[in-house]
């Protein structure tokens, strides 16, 4: 797949992802925005590998601070997941909206794998990202 049709089915995915979690707020029955609040976590999952990324040494053994990275990014995907089933355990939101908000989260997390997977190849003309 060449650079710009993975570009555009990124952010046809990422919008299917948003689009998820705006019909988890928004649906009549469901009425209350409390699963918006995952897109923070949307935010902060890829700042712990892209700043380890940054500050890689080079070498292929084990980087201890990429191994870190990875760790709270695991634990930030994992809150993200567990967040609307909280929220629905406790009567706050409906199951109807934390099922849409889970499989917001399984798009938006494979493109976020997606861009970092075409991204970092060094053929492309996007890896100055």
């Amino acid at each position: 797949m060449s650079g710009n049709a993975a570009l555009v089915m990124l952010a046809f995915a990422g919008s299917i992802g948003m689009t998820l979690i705006i019909l988890a707020c928004a649906l009549p029955e469901y009425g209350l925005w409390w699963p918006f609040f995952v897109v923070l976590f949307y935010i902060l999952a890829p700042i712990p590998t892209l700043i380890a990324r940054k500050y890689n040494d080079g070498s292929g053994s084990s980087n201890s601070c990429l191994e870190a990275a990875i760790f709270i990014t695991m634990g930030i995907l994992v809150s993200s997941f567990a967040l609307p089933i909280v929220l629905a355990r406790v009567p706050t939101i409906q199951w109807g909206a934390c099922y849409l908000t889970l499989a917001a989260n399984v798009v938006v997390y494979a493109t976020l794998l997606g861009f970092f997977l075409t991204f970092d190849q060094d053929d492309s003309d996007y890896s100055m990202w």
